[in-house]
């Protein structure tokens, strides 16, 4: 039987490792979860943390990383089926603000990520969610469903305005209460940027 390189064991290791450690800040939170029951129950010691992820906090940028990216395809899932471009946007912007109902997102994204990780709208995984927002933006500025605007600056303005209502449920004492009121302010400042013949087309 062939011997795994070191690079092999440390790849099988990381993903050992994020999995473990998202079941556990799901259940415990960042600051609750113990690093040595973690590595123990994937059969690993607290020396295969470093290696992978140089600390704690290493290891909560590698599940949110991971949380992140599933929620982008989510979304984009969600919005798969919508009409036209402009219900494309907006139904991705509400999919994510939604997924702030879901524990394990609300959890370790929302609440634990930003309080140690810093600055949500600075992770790596929003640029990408970013690019996306800008293009469509571009497109239907192009094609008059828009009015005229900077690409970017809407692009951040509409990420961040999803982005901020997904903080403000997942901070809420009652998120399920909060959630329609945000949803239905999302898509009024959003429909701010449409024209007239946007607006009877998104009719």
């Amino acid at each position: 039987m062939a011997t795994k390189s070191r690079a092999e064991l440390m790849k099988e290791n990381r993903i050992k490792l994020i999995a473990a450690a998202r079941k556990a800040f799901a259940e415990k939170g960042f600051a609750g979860a113990s690093m040595d029951e973690l590595t123990a129950s994937v059969g690993l010691t607290r020396g295969a943390l470093y290696p992978n992820f140089g600390d704690k906090k290493g290891l909560l940028a590698a599940v949110v990383e991971q949380l992140d990216g599933e929620m982008a395809q989510r979304a984009k899932a969600a919005a798969a089926t919508a009409g036209n471009d402009w219900e494309k946007l907006i139904a991705e912007g509400i999919a994510y603000i939604e997924m702030a109902m879901d524990a394990e997102v609300r959890r370790i994204v929302l609440l634990d990520g930003p309080a140690f990780l810093g600055n949500p709208s600075q992770w790596p995984g929003q640029n990408s969610c970013l690019e996306s927002t800008r293009q469509s933006i571009i497109k239907m500025s192009a094609s008059g469903v828009i009015k005229p605007v900077d690409a970017d600056a809407a692009a951040h303005l509409l990420n961040g305005a999803a982005l901020n209502a997904a903080l403000w449920i997942a901070a809420s004492d009652d998120p399920q209460q909060a959630l329609p009121k945000v949803i239905e302010v999302f898509r009024l400042l959003a429909s701010s940027l449409l024209t007239r013949s946007g607006k009877e087309e998104s009719d």
